[in-house]
């Protein structure tokens, strides 16, 4: 008798996305597109359904003035096809957003539609062979994109399902090149207030950084997202290059990439510098280990009522955990 053992995130086929709606993506594509990281609370100051679609239309007008719109839809990696849980509707994600660089309440995504996505560039260096900046549409139609459906879980206890495109970190490691004494990658997003008010906030320590070691960015979890929902990524979602650790707490995740450093020592990042004690370097999903001020041992599920156990590593434990074996556990969930 063959025993078919379901990965560690898996649930039930009557609980997942079902297979028609999932599979007609390149349809939906065309009508919607995507969104993610932390969480605060506001009200909109006119109704859903008039947000829904103004958000809609202008996420499906940058996607048609991107320069690789012609490589989306990307073909469904069958190892990443099912997260275990239906889909974030994309609407629901498009509207709920953290993007500090653009103000700190949730619904962002107006003032990030000012996000100019062309001209962009990545510099790479620290410790490569050679430091480059390279143009973004040199650089994405250089991979081989392809989508995944991943979790994402914010620290601030909610969490949503996303279509991600993009490729593998490892993928953007070879190509940077780094060298043997290279430990962590640093990652940061631009940094240009006269496009970005919230970066006028002197408070904040800007330009928005994260990292992570080389053994994590060689994992084959660790994402470079370019696109989601079938077309290339809404402004708020990051554009036009952002990261995704789904066994991380989505803060890790950084948005509008445009330096991609290599390093001997661990960086001090964005929140890290912030609050230390609230929001550490490694940032590992535990619902055993509660953030400060609240919980982490359930997780409100975007676009419904519904609230659901959090899993270690969000559910991604049997391809990550080796990753921290003889660490400090007390390091590794905050």
């Amino acid at each position: 008798m063959l025993i078919k053992s379901p990965r560690a995130w898996e649930i039930a086929e009557n609980l997942a996305t079902l297979e028609s709606v999932y599979m007609n993506r390149r349809q939906f594509a065309k009508t919607v597109a995507a969104g993610t990281i932390l969480a605060a609370g506001a009200s909109m100051p006119f109704s859903a359904a008039r947000a829904e679609e103004e958000v809609v239309t202008m996420a499906n007008a940058q996607a048609a003035a991107d320069p690789t719109a012609d490589l989306y839809p990307a073909p469904l990696n069958a190892a990443y096809a099912d997260a275990g849980r239906m889909i974030t509707p994309a609407q629901d994600n498009l509207t709920y957003n953290n993007f500090y660089e653009f103000g700190s309440h949730k619904q962002i995504w107006q003032r990030a539609e000012d996000l100019q996505r062309r001209p962009w560039a990545v510099t790479f260096d620290g410790l490569v062979e050679e430091e480059m900046t390279v143009d973004i549409d040199t650089l994405i139609r250089a991979m081989a994109l392809e989508e995944r459906v991943y979790r994402h879980r914010c620290v601030e206890a909610w969490s949503m399902v996303v279509p991600w495109t993009g490729f593998p970190l490892k993928a953007l490691v070879d190509y940077a090149r780094p060298l043997g004494s290279a430990k962590y990658v640093v990652m940061q997003t631009f940094e240009d207030p006269g496009m970005a008010p919230g970066q006028e906030q002197f408070w904040y320590p800007w330009p928005y950084t994260e990292g992570v070691s080389i053994q994590e960015a060689d994992n084959d979890l660790a994402f470079i997202v370019t696109g989601a929902y079938g077309q290339p990524m809404a402004n708020q979602f990051g554009a036009p290059l952002r990261l995704h650790l789904p066994w991380k707490y989505g803060f890790k995740s950084v948005k509008s990439i445009v330096r991609i450093s290599f390093t001997e020592e661990r960086p001090t990042t964005f929140w890290e510098e912030l609050v230390a004690k609230e929001y550490g370097f490694w940032a590992n999903v535990n619902p055993e280990v509660s953030h400060p001020r609240w919980s982490q041992a359930t997780e409100k599920v975007l676009g419904s009522n519904e609230r659901i156990p959090t899993q270690l590593y969000n559910g991604y434990g049997e391809q990550v955990a080796y990753l921290y074996e003889g660490m400090d556990p007390e390091e590794l969930f905050f």
